[in-house]
């Protein structure tokens, strides 16, 4: 289906209008979201991206809506992955709570950019020249080889080459400054790490955009789908990372989950440039006749291999466990950084956090504790905050064992 140059206007538009609205409705007045304001808008940034779907289906039919859902889906999965690596370099950066939403939008803003200069040129690539497909076939695969590999907070690092680059050229402060990018500091400019963080998280989504646009392509080929469903995948994002607050540690099978899906995709993509070959060392330069995987089987795979890594995930104890001494270190270092946040009700969650944390891995039987790494070290962590606790309230009850 060809899409006429007015709909993508509108397209664009409205997609515009939605992250201008986001900001001076959301992100312009720093706060720290509550649950349901997250839940709730989380919830309506799904509504709006199913409904567009729902209309694909109808305008473009069954072809383009599966198509569109598949893509959706995955560059929603995607999406959720990566939100463990934000909180990551948010934590090292140590960005303050109330500040977290503006550079989350931010980062958002650049992953669209980047993402659709990626798109375009992508789909430059595959009209020209059908070998490429093979390209993203197998960069595929290497991908899903390399998230087999077990992922925690120490294999990653906010400090890459972009970050330490901008640090060596030009003048940084440790402070924040509010959400301001730049201070002075006797009488000089200097950038905050507020803008240093910004910088880390699009360096990064970088590096993401080179796995997820590949994989889209081997769901897809229509420009159009590639970049709606990209881009809805992306709003609601800021939300969703709120509302996973707590829950992103414990999805230590999704990256095995995902592994499969871009396998998958991996595999349709060379049976695909199989189909269409054209290199004279494969088969003469002759297409081959290979089994072509359907856009409504791919879907198929993906919603069913997403549920099970999810909900296998879910009721792991190991994924409680790993939770729990997350949580611990980094509820723990919030809790003890007096710019972590100046609101209350933030401050006395992360330390009731902390005490289901603690619990969790104080209960645990002889064999569980064996994937515990370091408990006296959290166990003083948890010490130290309730020390810290008891200053700041003096009439409040800790409990005996903290």
């Amino acid at each position: 289906m060809t899409v006429s140059p007015l709909v993508w206007v509108l397209t664009l538009l409205a997609i515009v209008g939605l992250l201008l609205f986001d900001y001076f409705f959301h992100v312009r007045s720093a706060h720290v979201p509550t649950l349901r304001e997250a839940a709730v808008w989380s919830a309506l940034y799904v509504g709006i991206a199913v409904l567009f779907g729902l209309g694909t289906l109808i305008v473009g039919g069954g072809a383009m809506g599966s198509e569109y859902f598949a893509g959706y889906v995955t560059e929603k999965a995607l999406s959720v992955d990566n939100l463990f690596v934000f909180l990551i370099i948010m934590t090292s950066f140590r960005v303050p709570r109330e500040n977290q939403q503006k550079v989350l939008l931010v980062g958002i803003v650049v992953s669209l950019f980047a993402r659709s200069a990626f798109i375009f040129v992508g789909s430059a690539l595959l009209n020209t020249f059908s070998w490429v497909f093979y390209l993203f076939g197998l960069a595929l695969l290497l991908t899903a080889g390399n998230m087999l590999r077990p992922e925690t907070e120490e294999s990653h690092s906010a400090q890459n080459l972009v970050v330490r680059l901008a640090r060596r050229v030009f003048r940084t402060t440790d402070e924040y400054a509010g959400d301001r990018l730049t201070t002075v500091v006797d009488g000089r400019r200097m950038l905050t790490p507020m803008l240093l963080v910004m910088v880390a998280i699009g360096g990064t989504d970088l590096m993401f955009a080179l796995d997820s646009i590949p994989a889209i392509f081997g769901l897809t080929q229509n420009v159009y789908v590639v970049f709606t469903a990209t881009a809805f995948s992306l709003l609601g994002l800021r939300q969703l990372f709120f509302l996973l607050d707590g829950l992103l540690d414990r999805l230590i099978y999704l990256s095995f989950g995902l592994a499969a899906i871009l396998a998958f995709i991996g595999a349709k993509l060379i049976l695909h440039a199989l189909h269409e070959n054209n290199l004279p060392f494969v088969n003469g330069g002759d297409p081959v006749d290979v089994l072509e995987i359907s856009t409504g089987f791919s879907l198929l795979v993906i919603l069913v291999v997403l549920l099970l890594t999810i909900f296998a995930s879910l009721f792991s104890t190991r994924g409680r466990t790993q939770t729990a001494m997350a949580h611990i270190r980094r509820d723990a270092t919030a809790y003890l950084d007096p710019e972590y946040t100046d609101d209350p009700a933030e401050r006395e969650r992360i330390f009731q956090r902390l005490l289901r944390a603690r619990d969790h891995i104080t209960t645990l039987g002889p064999k569980a504790k064996q994937q515990v790494r370091n408990e006296a070290d959290l166990m003083a962590l948890c010490r130290q905050v309730a020390n810290a606790h008891t200053t700041a309230h003096p009439t409040h009850e800790i409990h005996p064992n903290l």
